[in-house]
Protein backbone atom coordinates (compact mmCIF):
# COMPACT_ATOMS: atom_id res chain seq x y z
CA UNK A 1 0.00 0.00 0.00
CA UNK A 2 2.79 2.43 0.92
CA UNK A 3 4.70 1.66 -2.29
CA UNK A 4 1.55 2.10 -4.38
CA UNK A 5 0.84 5.42 -2.70
CA UNK A 6 4.44 6.55 -3.20
CA UNK A 7 4.51 5.65 -6.89
CA UNK A 8 1.12 7.19 -7.69
CA UNK A 9 2.09 10.29 -5.68
CA UNK A 10 5.30 10.66 -7.72
CA UNK A 11 3.36 10.27 -10.98
CA UNK A 12 0.78 12.80 -9.79
CA UNK A 13 3.50 15.29 -8.86
CA UNK A 14 5.21 14.87 -12.25
CA UNK A 15 1.87 15.34 -14.03
CA UNK A 16 1.13 18.46 -11.96
CA UNK A 17 4.58 19.87 -12.79
CA UNK A 18 4.02 19.32 -16.51
CA UNK A 19 0.48 20.71 -16.54
CA UNK A 20 1.20 23.79 -14.48
CA UNK A 21 4.32 24.65 -16.47
CA UNK A 22 2.46 24.15 -19.74
CA UNK A 23 -0.48 26.28 -18.59
CA UNK A 24 -2.88 27.66 -21.17
CA UNK A 25 -6.00 25.92 -22.37
CA UNK A 26 -4.43 22.51 -21.70
CA UNK A 27 -4.30 23.24 -17.96
CA UNK A 28 -7.85 24.60 -18.06
CA UNK A 29 -9.19 21.50 -19.84
CA UNK A 30 -7.53 19.11 -17.40
CA UNK A 31 -8.77 21.21 -14.47
CA UNK A 32 -12.30 21.11 -15.90
CA UNK A 33 -12.17 17.32 -16.36
CA UNK A 34 -10.86 16.81 -12.82
CA UNK A 35 -13.57 19.14 -11.51
CA UNK A 36 -16.28 17.14 -13.31
CA UNK A 37 -14.89 13.90 -11.90
CA UNK A 38 -14.79 15.47 -8.45
CA UNK A 39 -18.39 16.61 -8.82
CA UNK A 40 -19.41 13.08 -9.78
CA UNK A 41 -17.61 11.72 -6.70
CA UNK A 42 -19.41 14.23 -4.49
CA UNK A 43 -22.80 13.55 -6.08
CA UNK A 44 -22.24 9.82 -5.64
CA UNK A 45 -21.55 10.30 -1.94
CA UNK A 46 -24.79 12.22 -1.43
CA UNK A 47 -26.60 9.69 -3.69
CA UNK A 48 -27.77 11.95 -6.52
CA UNK A 49 -25.30 10.89 -9.25
CA UNK A 50 -27.94 8.73 -10.98
CA UNK A 51 -30.63 11.39 -10.98
CA UNK A 52 -31.13 13.27 -14.25
CA UNK A 53 -31.13 16.62 -12.50
CA UNK A 54 -27.44 16.13 -11.63
CA UNK A 55 -26.62 16.93 -15.27
CA UNK A 56 -27.59 20.54 -14.56
CA UNK A 57 -24.58 20.73 -12.25
CA UNK A 58 -22.21 19.37 -14.90
CA UNK A 59 -23.61 21.68 -17.59
CA UNK A 60 -23.17 24.81 -15.52
CA UNK A 61 -19.69 23.72 -14.46
CA UNK A 62 -18.73 23.52 -18.15
CA UNK A 63 -20.37 26.90 -18.84
CA UNK A 64 -18.43 28.40 -15.95
CA UNK A 65 -15.10 27.08 -17.29
CA UNK A 66 -15.88 28.47 -20.73
CA UNK A 67 -16.42 31.88 -19.12
CA UNK A 68 -13.17 31.52 -17.17
CA UNK A 69 -11.22 30.85 -20.37
CA UNK A 70 -12.89 33.62 -22.36
CA UNK A 71 -12.23 36.14 -19.63
CA UNK A 72 -8.60 35.03 -19.29
CA UNK A 73 -8.22 35.84 -22.99
CA UNK A 74 -9.60 39.33 -22.37
CA UNK A 75 -12.65 38.72 -24.57
CA UNK A 76 -15.33 39.43 -21.96
CA UNK A 77 -15.87 43.14 -21.31
CA UNK A 78 -16.64 44.53 -17.88
CA UNK A 79 -20.31 44.34 -17.00
CA UNK A 80 -22.84 41.57 -16.72
CA UNK A 81 -20.93 39.05 -18.87
CA UNK A 82 -17.79 39.66 -16.88
CA UNK A 83 -19.65 38.57 -13.76
CA UNK A 84 -19.51 34.94 -14.85
CA UNK A 85 -19.41 33.56 -11.33
CA UNK A 86 -22.54 35.49 -10.36
CA UNK A 87 -24.19 34.38 -13.60
CA UNK A 88 -23.35 30.74 -12.89
CA UNK A 89 -24.77 31.01 -9.37
CA UNK A 90 -27.99 32.78 -10.35
CA UNK A 91 -28.71 30.87 -13.56
CA UNK A 92 -27.97 27.42 -12.12
CA UNK A 93 -30.09 28.04 -9.02
CA UNK A 94 -33.00 29.41 -11.07
CA UNK A 95 -32.89 26.40 -13.40
CA UNK A 96 -32.63 23.93 -10.53
CA UNK A 97 -35.53 25.55 -8.69
CA UNK A 98 -37.53 25.62 -11.92
CA UNK A 99 -37.03 21.88 -12.40
CA UNK A 100 -37.86 21.34 -8.73
CA UNK A 101 -41.15 23.23 -9.11
CA UNK A 102 -42.32 21.78 -12.41
CA UNK A 103 -41.45 18.16 -11.57
CA UNK A 104 -42.59 18.26 -7.94
CA UNK A 105 -42.45 15.96 -6.00
CA UNK A 106 -39.91 14.02 -8.09
CA UNK A 107 -36.93 15.77 -6.50
CA UNK A 108 -36.37 16.88 -2.94
CA UNK A 109 -34.89 20.21 -1.92
CA UNK A 110 -31.89 18.27 -0.58
CA UNK A 111 -31.14 17.21 -4.18
CA UNK A 112 -31.24 20.83 -5.36
CA UNK A 113 -28.95 22.01 -2.56
CA UNK A 114 -26.51 19.15 -3.16
CA UNK A 115 -26.21 19.85 -6.88
CA UNK A 116 -25.83 23.60 -6.35
CA UNK A 117 -23.23 23.08 -3.63
CA UNK A 118 -21.26 20.67 -5.85
CA UNK A 119 -20.86 23.29 -8.59
CA UNK A 120 -19.14 25.72 -6.26
CA UNK A 121 -17.43 23.38 -3.83
CA UNK A 122 -15.68 21.51 -6.62
CA UNK A 123 -15.83 23.23 -10.03
CA UNK A 124 -15.55 26.89 -9.01
CA UNK A 125 -12.92 26.37 -6.30
CA UNK A 126 -10.85 24.11 -8.59
CA UNK A 127 -10.77 26.82 -11.27
CA UNK A 128 -8.58 29.05 -9.11
CA UNK A 129 -5.58 26.89 -10.00
CA UNK A 130 -5.90 28.08 -13.59
CA UNK A 131 -6.87 31.62 -12.54
CA UNK A 132 -3.70 31.87 -10.44
CA UNK A 133 -1.60 30.50 -13.31
CA UNK A 134 -2.74 33.28 -15.66
CA UNK A 135 -1.89 36.05 -13.18
CA UNK A 136 1.20 38.17 -13.78
CA UNK A 137 4.17 35.98 -12.73
CA UNK A 138 1.63 33.17 -12.40
CA UNK A 139 4.10 30.65 -13.82
CA UNK A 140 6.01 30.98 -10.54
CA UNK A 141 3.35 32.09 -8.08
CA UNK A 142 0.96 29.23 -8.85
CA UNK A 143 3.31 26.84 -7.03
CA UNK A 144 2.42 28.57 -3.77
CA UNK A 145 -0.87 26.66 -3.98
CA UNK A 146 0.96 23.35 -3.85
CA UNK A 147 3.40 24.53 -1.18
CA UNK A 148 0.57 25.61 1.11
CA UNK A 149 -1.49 22.46 0.54
CA UNK A 150 0.71 19.45 -0.22
CA UNK A 151 3.77 21.05 1.41
CA UNK A 152 1.73 21.97 4.46
CA UNK A 153 0.33 18.42 4.65
CA UNK A 154 3.85 16.98 4.64
CA UNK A 155 5.10 19.37 7.32
CA UNK A 156 2.02 18.81 9.48
CA UNK A 157 2.35 15.03 9.21
CA UNK A 158 6.06 15.12 10.10
CA UNK A 159 5.67 17.44 13.09
CA UNK A 160 2.59 15.56 14.27
CA UNK A 161 4.43 12.23 14.14
CA UNK A 162 7.41 13.66 16.07
CA UNK A 163 5.83 15.76 18.80
CA UNK A 164 2.05 15.67 18.31
CA UNK A 165 0.21 15.16 21.61
CA UNK A 166 -2.90 17.36 21.67
CA UNK A 167 -5.75 16.34 19.36
CA UNK A 168 -7.24 19.22 17.42
CA UNK A 169 -10.42 17.60 16.08
CA UNK A 170 -10.70 14.01 17.36
CA UNK A 171 -14.19 13.51 15.93
CA UNK A 172 -13.12 14.54 12.44
CA UNK A 173 -9.52 13.35 12.23
CA UNK A 174 -8.27 11.47 15.32
CA UNK A 175 -4.64 11.36 14.16
CA UNK A 176 -4.19 15.10 13.65
CA UNK A 177 -2.75 17.21 16.44
CA UNK A 178 -2.48 20.88 17.35
CA UNK A 179 1.30 20.61 17.08
CA UNK A 180 1.02 19.10 13.61
CA UNK A 181 -1.32 21.85 12.40
CA UNK A 182 0.99 24.57 13.74
CA UNK A 183 3.94 22.78 12.15
CA UNK A 184 2.07 22.73 8.85
CA UNK A 185 1.46 26.49 8.96
CA UNK A 186 5.05 27.31 9.95
CA UNK A 187 6.44 24.85 7.41
CA UNK A 188 4.31 26.29 4.61
CA UNK A 189 5.38 29.82 5.51
CA UNK A 190 9.03 28.78 5.43
CA UNK A 191 8.59 26.97 2.12
CA UNK A 192 6.92 30.02 0.59
CA UNK A 193 9.69 32.32 1.82
CA UNK A 194 12.45 30.02 0.52
CA UNK A 195 10.66 29.51 -2.80
CA UNK A 196 10.35 33.28 -3.34
CA UNK A 197 14.00 33.71 -2.36
CA UNK A 198 15.10 31.19 -5.00
CA UNK A 199 12.95 32.56 -7.82
CA UNK A 200 12.97 36.23 -6.84
CA UNK A 201 15.21 37.29 -9.73
CA UNK A 202 13.01 35.51 -12.27
CA UNK A 203 9.84 37.22 -11.07
CA UNK A 204 9.52 40.73 -12.43
CA UNK A 205 7.59 42.11 -9.47
CA UNK A 206 9.40 45.36 -8.76
CA UNK A 207 9.52 44.59 -5.03
CA UNK A 208 10.58 41.86 -2.61
CA UNK A 209 8.05 39.00 -2.62
CA UNK A 210 9.63 36.82 0.04
CA UNK A 211 7.59 38.06 2.99
CA UNK A 212 4.38 38.22 0.94
CA UNK A 213 4.82 34.66 -0.33
CA UNK A 214 5.62 33.42 3.16
CA UNK A 215 2.51 35.03 4.63
CA UNK A 216 0.38 33.86 1.70
CA UNK A 217 1.52 30.27 2.23
CA UNK A 218 0.86 30.49 5.98
CA UNK A 219 -2.69 31.73 5.37
CA UNK A 220 -3.09 29.16 2.61
CA UNK A 221 -1.99 26.41 5.00
CA UNK A 222 -4.62 27.38 7.58
CA UNK A 223 -7.35 27.39 4.96
CA UNK A 224 -5.95 24.18 3.46
CA UNK A 225 -6.42 22.42 6.78
CA UNK A 226 -9.99 23.71 6.99
CA UNK A 227 -10.60 22.17 3.57
CA UNK A 228 -9.07 18.89 4.71
CA UNK A 229 -11.23 18.79 7.84
CA UNK A 230 -14.33 19.75 5.84
CA UNK A 231 -13.78 16.85 3.43
CA UNK A 232 -13.27 14.49 6.39
CA UNK A 233 -16.51 15.76 7.92
CA UNK A 234 -18.48 15.07 4.75
CA UNK A 235 -17.04 11.55 4.52
CA UNK A 236 -17.92 10.87 8.15
CA UNK A 237 -21.44 12.20 7.62
CA UNK A 238 -21.92 9.58 4.92
CA UNK A 239 -19.79 6.86 6.55
CA UNK A 240 -17.26 6.41 3.74
CA UNK A 241 -13.46 6.16 3.75
CA UNK A 242 -12.69 7.65 0.33
CA UNK A 243 -14.56 9.57 -2.33
CA UNK A 244 -13.31 7.21 -5.03
CA UNK A 245 -10.43 5.00 -6.18
CA UNK A 246 -9.22 6.81 -9.29
CA UNK A 247 -5.75 7.48 -7.83
CA UNK A 248 -4.17 4.27 -6.45
CA UNK A 249 -3.29 4.61 -2.79
CA UNK A 250 -4.86 8.06 -2.54
CA UNK A 251 -8.55 7.54 -3.32
CA UNK A 252 -10.49 9.82 -5.61
CA UNK A 253 -9.95 13.31 -7.00
CA UNK A 254 -11.53 14.91 -3.93
CA UNK A 255 -9.38 12.82 -1.59
CA UNK A 256 -6.20 14.16 -3.19
CA UNK A 257 -7.32 17.72 -3.91
CA UNK A 258 -9.62 18.40 -0.93
CA UNK A 259 -7.20 20.83 0.72
CA UNK A 260 -6.17 22.42 -2.58
CA UNK A 261 -9.79 23.33 -3.33
CA UNK A 262 -9.61 25.77 -0.43
CA UNK A 263 -5.97 26.78 -0.84
CA UNK A 264 -6.22 27.80 -4.51
CA UNK A 265 -8.71 30.67 -4.02
CA UNK A 266 -6.91 31.76 -0.82
CA UNK A 267 -3.58 32.08 -2.66
CA UNK A 268 -5.25 33.68 -5.69
CA UNK A 269 -6.89 36.46 -3.68
CA UNK A 270 -3.83 36.98 -1.48
CA UNK A 271 -1.72 37.52 -4.61
CA UNK A 272 -4.44 39.50 -6.42
CA UNK A 273 -4.81 42.05 -3.64
CA UNK A 274 -1.25 42.29 -2.30
CA UNK A 275 1.04 41.97 -5.32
Amino acid sequence: MFLTRLISGAVLLAAAFFLVNTGGIFLLLVSAVLALIGMYEFYRVIKIEKKNISYVGYIFAVIYYVFVYIQSCGCIPAGIFGEYCSFTAAASLIMLMGIYVFTFPKYKIDDICGIFFGIFYVAVLFSFLYKTRVLYNGKYLVWLIFLSSWGSDTCAYTVGMLIGKHKIAPELSPKKSVEGCVGGVCGAALLGFIYAWIFLEKMDAGHDLRLICGIACAVGSIISQIGDFAASGIKRNYDIKDYGNLIPGHGGVLDRFDSMLFTAPAIYFALYFFI
